[in-house]
């Protein structure tokens, strides 16, 4: 078995040790987002802890109803030239925890008496070294190039902040329940696979998603890209219909991420336009009415709560890369070109 498909099948057990270990941490630091002084939220990260970072706008803007954005690392590294950042918390998300852009992000606030917090896999990594206090992810170690249980827990984090800061004992059950509803999606993801063989030749797709999921599409894209080679690009219905989808040509396939939750009317309005230009459409859904107009049924788990469907809905995409870079031959540990730590300043 090769190291992602292990560490696919892994996420459950990371979920439950991130939840088992972290719950009373996330307490503690779930405090500093009641400060009277916090307006906002700003995010640092890249790669797929960016996707995690999009789950958490939505999340923690509803948490603390401020306004939560992402930095932009080039004024603090390039330009040094970085904002005042008064009314501030400061929360820089990496697997790795040694980005240097990210890094410097929080060594910035923290030189601005702002308050910091770092979600990473190493807790004693340079970026949680610069946190007032860390969360740790506590995967494992992950061995393989494509990240799965480190965003899974990245994803679940950010839950966990949520559940915590907003003091909702019935949020926190929610979330203490899937990793037994994680392992049934794998099941259900890699027992039940659809046959990828008519994607083989193709040299790109779009995927869809809007709301608590709009990360959970730059996630799917994000694995099937880096892994089999496809040109994958993410979209909000709303920016596809802007002009994008004169793009999407007969053939072309569309991953269209639509559980069950108050985003999936409009994601579902867009399988009519794109089925009228030919588009191959692979729903991943837990709604019948979505996979019976779908070319490829990528199903859900039914009855998960939206806030947390990011954490089921991205395995369909995870298998969907591993499966489509098998069909092309490709190593998918280690795809070619990329490594496990990126080091961007």
């Amino acid at each position: 078995m090769s190291w992602l498909d292990a560490e696919l099948r892994e996420q459950p057990s990371a979920l439950a040790r991130l939840l088992d270990r972290e719950t009373d941490r996330a307490r503690e630091v779930a405090a500093a987002f009641r400060r009277d002084d916090i307006r906002y939220i700003l995010i640092a990260s890249r790669g797929s802890s960016s996707n995690a970072a999009r789950y958490a706008q939505y999340l923690l803007g509803r948490a603390n109803r401020v306004p939560v954005m992402f930095a932009t690392p080039s004024l603090y590294t390039i330009y040094e030239q970085p904002p005042r950042l008064e009314g501030a918390i400061v929360i820089g998300i990496s697997q790795s925890g040694a980005s240097p852009d990210i890094i410097s992000v929080l060594a910035e606030a923290r030189r601005q008496g702002r308050p910091t917090i770092a979600l990473t896999n190493d807790a004693a990594s340079p970026l949680a070294q610069q946190a007032d206090a860390v969360l740790p992810l506590d995967a494992g170690q992950e061995h393989a190039v494509a990240a799965t249980k480190t965003y899974l827990n990245s994803v679940g984090a950010v839950a966990l902040l949520f559940a915590t800061i907003s003091e909702d004992e019935l949020a926190l059950d929610e979330l203490k329940s899937m990793p037994e509803v994680l392992e049934r999606q794998i099941a259900l993801s890699l027992e039940s696979f659809p046959s990828l063989d008519g994607y083989r030749d193709a040299v790109g797709a779009t995927v869809v998603a809007r709301g608590v999921n709009y990360g959970t599409a730059y996630e799917i894209a994000l694995k099937i890209r880096e892994l089999s080679g496809l040109v994958v690009e993410a979209y909000s219905p709303a920016d596809l219909l802007h002009g994008p989808i004169a793009a999407i040509q007969p053939g072309w396939p569309v991953v269209v991420v639509a559980p069950t939750g108050p985003a999936r009317p409009s994601v579902e309005e867009v399988v009519v336009p794109l089925k009228e230009r030919g588009a191959r459409v692979l729903a991943v859904s837990d709604v019948a009415a979505v996979l019976r107009r779908a070319d490829t049924r990528l199903p859900l788990v039914p009855r998960v709560p939206e806030w947390l469907s990011p954490l089921t809905a991205v395995i369909p995409g995870q298998v969907a890369g591993m499966r489509l870079a098998q069909l092309r031959g490709l190593d998918i540990d280690s795809p070619r070109g990329l490594a496990k730590v990126t080091l961007t300043r």
